[in-house]
């Protein structure tokens, strides 16, 4: 079964956003996926309500939003106005983690919770029937275009076991270094979901790569 393919709207061209939009439209990805950086959960700042406003105004997709900030509590009514259909909040800052995705869920969305390259997946025991999402970063969180950390793999075979052995039914997404090589292999490890950014936009036909990464088999 082909994967959900989510473009990562900020590998576009923020001159040019509205071309970007479009084409997301017209493809055969599934959702556009929205990273937003505080500066101090990663050490990086990329956009917030007014871009998230504009995608909502223009996108026909769901708008899977992956917040990486300290504080993810505060804004989740926030997210769901700005047309939100997914939130991802890091296991890393959540204090209250299984209140945090309760209010997620009670607000409409989709609740993910996010994991760092260095965190196990025996860290999701006591949450895995809770989520309908587990986002495995597979780079360091903070930058697009980084290298693809390889024992992603393992933690991706581990982590469907985990789903299987707790009979959940959430779902795997990958993001960070997705490209043309390693979307079939994650896929036959368990993913579900891939979110890619420089490869779709640094193509030369970006719909091609959209349609290759969403069915590579």
């Amino acid at each position: 079964m082909p994967a959900l393919l989510a473009p990562s709207i900020l590998a576009a061209d923020f001159s040019n956003l509205k071309w970007a939009i479009d084409m997301i439209n017209e493809s055969e990805a599934d959702w556009f996926h929205v990273d937003v950086m505080d500066g101090v959960f990663v050490p990086n700042i990329s956009f917030g309500f007014p871009v998230m406003k504009a995608l909502q105004k223009h996108a026909t997709k769901m708008l899977d939003v992956h917040l990486m900030i300290i504080d993810p509590d505060k804004y989740i009514d926030e997210f769901k106005k700005a047309g939100a259909g997914s939130l991802s909040v890091h296991y890393e800052v959540c204090r209250n983690l299984h209140r945090t995705i309760q209010a997620i869920k009670h607000a409409g969305m989709k609740a993910s919770v996010a994991i760092n390259p260095h965190t196990p997946v025996s860290a999701l025991t006591d949450i895995i029937n809770d989520v309908d999402i587990v986002l495995v970063m597979s780079v360091n969180p903070g930058f697009g275009g980084q290298k693809f950390i390889q024992h992603t793999f393992d933690k991706v075979l581990r982590l469907k076991q985990l789903i299987i052995d707790s009979s959940s039914k959430a779902k795997i997404e990958i993001d960070g270094g997705v490209d043309l090589d390693n979307a079939l292999p994650l896929i036959r490890a368990g993913a579900d979901i891939l979110v890619a950014g420089n490869t779709v936009f640094s193509s030369p036909n970006p719909l091609e790569a959209i349609k290759f990464l969403k069915d590579p088999l």
